[in-house]
């Protein structure tokens, strides 16, 4: 983890919200993140396949962590996200995020969020105002 203050990557790890729905924050570095979420049965919709809100948060945190990583702050300005294909149950999912571009008050990221066997589930895309 060079470049990034350990006081930084405890405030991401401390995430109240990832912690509840089982995120882990697997890496933190200058401007990129992964994060995994293993899906559980609380975690699927009414079609049995992982919510797409469990899919979307698993990316977010991985943007978050990403975009604060830098030790300034950083507020979501916009994000979109592509739902590619789904899982099964028991399935772990990977949120590899990376910074695409960094200014003076906005930076941009794209987060690849794939299954274990590497296929491409999702694709999120974020931008954020440094205050």
């Amino acid at each position: 983890m060079s470049g990034v203050a350990d006081e930084v990557r405890e405030r991401i790890e401390s995430d109240a919200y990832c912690e509840t729905l089982g995120i882990d924050v697997v890496e933190v570095d200058s401007g990129y993140a992964q994060t995994e979420l293993t899906i559980t049965e609380d975690l699927l919709n009414f079609h049995g396949t992982p919510h797409g809100g469990a899919v979307y948060s698993l990316a977010d945190a991985a943007f978050a962590a990403a975009s604060n990583s830098h030790g300034e702050a950083a507020v979501a300005l916009e994000t979109n996200i592509s739902y590619l294909d789904a899982v099964e149950t028991g399935e772990t999912l990977s949120a590899v995020a990376e910074e695409t571009h960094l200014a003076d008050s906005t930076a941009e990221y794209e987060v690849t969020v794939t299954a274990q066997d590497g296929e491409r589930i999702a694709t999120f895309r974020g931008r954020v105002y440094r205050p």
